[in-house]
Parts: C-alpha cells; structure tokens; sequence
C-alpha cells in the first residue's frame, strides 16, 4: 500500500469517526432537548399533563371554537393521609388516580394534575358531555379501592365543571368557575357540582359573612 492511500484511508477514517462523534452529540443534544420539553409540561408525579399544557390545549380548543368543558376535582381528606401514612403513599395515591383518570374515553381529550391533589379534564362536547365526564371521574376514584404502596384505600373526590359554547372565555376563566363548582361541591358534600353563577356566588358570600 503506498503512502498515499494509507494517508487517504487515515483521513477517511478520522473523518467517519468525527461524523460518528457528531452524530452521538447531536442525538445527546436533541435527547436533552425532548426530556426538557417534556418536564416543562407533565408532572413529575402522575406523569398527566402539568397546568401550563392543560392550559395550552384548553385555549386551542378555544380558539377552534369548540364547545368545551372543563372538569376540576380535588380529593377529599388527601392531607390526611400524607399526615397519617407518608408522602410515598401520598404520591402512589396520585399515580393511581392520575391513571384512572387517564383512562377515561372521549370526550375526554386531556386529563392533567395541576397541584397538589388537584386535577382538572378538558373535555369536548356538548353540556352534558361535560356533565358525563364529570360523574365518570367522581365513580373511576369512588367506585373502587385504591391499591397504593401499602395497601388499599377508599378514596372520595368533590368535583366541580363548567361548560362554554362560545369562544370568548378565557382559560383562566372557566378554571375559576370550575374550582367554584367544586369548592360548592366540597362545601356540600354532593360529590359532583355543575357552575351555576348565582349559585356559587351566594355560597361564597354567605361563608365569607359567616366566616
């Protein structure tokens, strides 16, 4: 072999190991990039959805003019068992929760945790899709035992929807009426609650005058 093409074959070599390096840099770099786009936007716990995607879907939704509503729920006496039983338990009974939900059929488009023990659906349709959805979520958490790290548990939620024909609501807007809905569900130990805007106002002002 003469000098010449050994020199040649040399460089064709560190070429095609500098293309192999580029290569592995690039998929490493576009790794990082997808995990990061990902952690912006899902739960660390549930792996549903975080509030910042819900949000960003709700408003899409909004702006195709589709009939949406929204389903907000929180579980009852969550604080306690995080007290009595741990965070790990805690965090399996999110999961576990999250995955019901999840499994929940259209019209149900997103199921996404938003805080704490606090979720929230976006679903399509008409009002009483909403309402459909709404009762499907309270009975996938009610209706079974929850199996966490250490056993079994009966779990409750106070559910809260809304529902808006028209494109000019805000997000922000029918996530209020939707915790409004559940904080009058709570209040009233009813399960699942409907926005009602006279409704939810006279509870809060009553409380506050109370309070």
């Amino acid at each position: 072999m003469s000098q010449t093409v050994h020199a040649l074959l040399t460089a064709a070599g560190g070429i095609l190991a500098g293309l192999a390096l580029a290569v592995v840099v690039l998929w490493r770099q576009q790794y990082a990039l997808r995990t990061a786009r990902y952690e912006a936007t899902h739960d660390d716990v549930t792996s549903l959805p975080n509030r910042r995607l819900f949000l960003t879907r709700l408003r899409a939704a909004l702006n195709d003019n589709t009939p949406v509503g929204v389903v907000l729920l929180d579980l009852n006496r969550f604080k306690a068992v995080n007290d009595s039983l741990g965070h790990e338990v805690g965090n399996d009974l999110l999961d576990q929760v999250g995955r019901r939900l999840a499994g929940l059929p259209a019209p149900v488009e997103v199921a996404a945790r938003l805080s704490g023990d606090e979720f929230a659906l976006l679903v399509t349709g008409d009002r009483d899709d909403t309402a459909a959805a709404a009762h499907a979520a309270w009975q996938a958490i009610a209706d079974n035992f929850i199996r966490v790290v250490n056993g079994d548990l009966r779990v409750t939620a106070s559910v809260g929807y809304t529902h808006v024909n028209r494109a000019d609501a805000s997000p922000r807007q029918l996530l209020s009426q939707a915790d409004s809905a559940m904080y009058e569900a709570k209040r009233a130990s009813v399960g699942v609650q409907e926005y009602l805007p006279h409704r939810t106002a006279t509870v809060r002002s009553r409380d506050r005058h109370n309070g």
